[in-house]
């Protein structure tokens, strides 16, 4: 049976994602920030090929399925928790370390998945095209994903991560839910001043903006924090951020 901490694991980082989702809703319902869109606010409805209602649907048949696997994994492989854990506090130091090696290991795992669902034509026609509808990102349409890649690239990506780090049931509370706002943020579709995850990393809203365009879909692969396997790869695609006539920003690539 789940532990308290393995149920919070669990559910935490769902609530996160709407509480931050909701968020950005808010900023959206306002003209205050036009002039930081990537898009403009009418293309959402106007390019994308999901209504937000099919979204919001999506995401939330993927969450429950992915809740439901967690729970049943939890139930098969007993409780996570070692008698060391509840002894001893973990040091910073060492809380640090399992957090960049989880983040190492989530970016590994999700780049090379994601990059192979490009490449093969079966797999992007029936599962991650159904991510790329949404050619201009919002926030709560992070995680619009076919279940199937949601449970291959999030949930067997977030287990790999959990194990080979050696983070506590505890700990990994906190790496899902920054996992989730980051992978919200990066889809976003905002470049906010003062966003402390742009400063923060190269993998940002504006990043895996060019991604979702058709000039960037075989670039950019790296989600959700480094860029470092697309500069090891060659699939990285530099860009400058431009102001648009009719206001707002916009990421146009840079060519070598």
């Amino acid at each position: 049976m789940a532990t308290s901490d393995e149920l919070l694991g669990t559910f935490v980082p769902v609530v996160v994602y709407w509480l931050y989702s909701g968020f950005y809703v808010l900023l959206d319902s306002t003209s205050t920030f036009d002039d930081y869109r990537l898009h403009p606010k009418k293309d959402e409805d106007v390019k994308n090929l999901a209504s937000k209602a099919t979204v919001v649907k999506g995401v939330l048949i993927q969450q429950v399925l992915q809740i439901a696997v967690s729970l049943l994994l939890f139930s098969v492989a007993g409780s996570s928790s070692s008698s060391t854990e509840t002894t001893t506090e973990t040091s910073l130091l060492t809380l640090a370390r399992q957090f960049l090696v989880a983040m190492i290991v989530l970016d590994t795992w999700q780049y090379f998945l994601h990059r192979y669902m490009h490449i093969n034509k079966f797999l992007y026609r029936h599962l991650h095209s159904k991510h790329h509808r949404l050619i201009v990102p919002y926030a709560y349409g992070a995680l619009y994903n076919h279940p199937l890649e949601g449970l291959l690239m999030d949930t067997i990506g977030g287990a790999l991560s959990f194990l080979l780090s050696g983070m506590s049931p505890r700990t990994s509370i906190f790496f899902f839910s920054f996992a989730t706002i980051k992978t919200v943020d990066d889809h976003c579709g905002l470049w906010l001043p003062g966003n402390l995850l742009h400063f923060l990393f190269d993998n940002n809203s504006a990043y895996h903006d060019v991604h979702h365009q058709l000039y960037g879909n075989k670039y950019n692969f790296s989600q959700p924090f480094f860029v470092a396997w697309d500069k090891i790869l060659g699939t990285h695609m530099p860009y400058s951020l431009e102001k648009r006539k009719e206001g707002g920003l916009e990421a146009r690539p840079i060519k070598d």
